[in-house]
């Protein structure tokens, strides 16, 4: 994960469009510049109170899990065995995707009785939902964000719900992007965006921190 990645786009588009990446050189219009994308932070340890914890699984769908092979065969197994472990410590389980999609989950992350289930219409998935008001009610203060993909609903939610006053976890492991490039904008994004935490802090408050399922426990 420490990786830096490289690339060369016209000038402009990356900076106006995310404000993303340092310019190595100096920016001039119409030309090509080289942007180079910060390394993104290891993934950090942490421990969480079931009771004060939620998962949130986004489109883990048959419809886009099917044909995105990082989901399929990279995401959904990471998951999967996480999800079996955060119900057996009674976490608060919650889904969120669209009408047409709500009942084509994927097996092996389905549902399951008195799961808090959202249908959204806006890649946040507090926007225009009660899925904040359900979580309050259950004493959540913690999420943990899973699911396709991190450039998008994922990096999306995560404002959300920093904005409602959550701190977010987002597993490395269970999410992803169709490339490597847009999957390193989302980890930049949801580390640097609404209260940032660009050094990976552990659990820093109403912020994102990236962990991965292995180093994630119950307590």
């Amino acid at each position: 994960m420490k990786l830096f990645r490289t690339f060369l786009l016209t000038s402009g588009l990356v900076l106006g469009f995310c404000n993303i990446a340092d310019a190595r050189e100096a920016l001039v219009s119409g030309k090509m510049v080289t942007l180079q994308l910060p390394a993104t932070p290891d993934p950090a340890l942490v421990t969480l109170d079931p009771k004060t914890t939620a998962v949130l699984v986004l489109d883990y769908v048959e419809d886009i899990c099917n044909s995105q092979p990082k989901c399929k065969n990279g995401m959904l197994p990471a998951v999967t065995p996480f999800l079996m472990r955060a119900r057996k410590a009674d976490v608060t389980v919650a889904y969120g995707t669209r009408a047409q999609n709500m009942a084509h989950w994927m097996p092996q992350v389905t549902p399951m009785p008195g799961d808090t289930k959202v249908v959204n219409t806006a890649q946040d998935r507090f926007y225009g939902t009660d899925l904040d008001k359900e979580l309050k009610a259950k004493g959540v203060k913690t999420i943990i964000m899973v699911g396709w993909k991190i450039s998008g609903s994922v990096t999306y939610t995560s404002v959300g719900a920093m904005a409602r006053g959550y701190t977010v976890v987002v597993p490395v492991d269970t999410t992803a992007a169709s490339t490597d490039y847009e999957q390193t904008i989302g980890f930049y994004n949801v580390l640097n965006g609404g209260t940032a935490n660009p050094t990976n802090q552990a659990l820093k408050p109403g912020s994102v921190t990236l962990s991965r399922t292995d180093l994630i426990t119950f307590q």
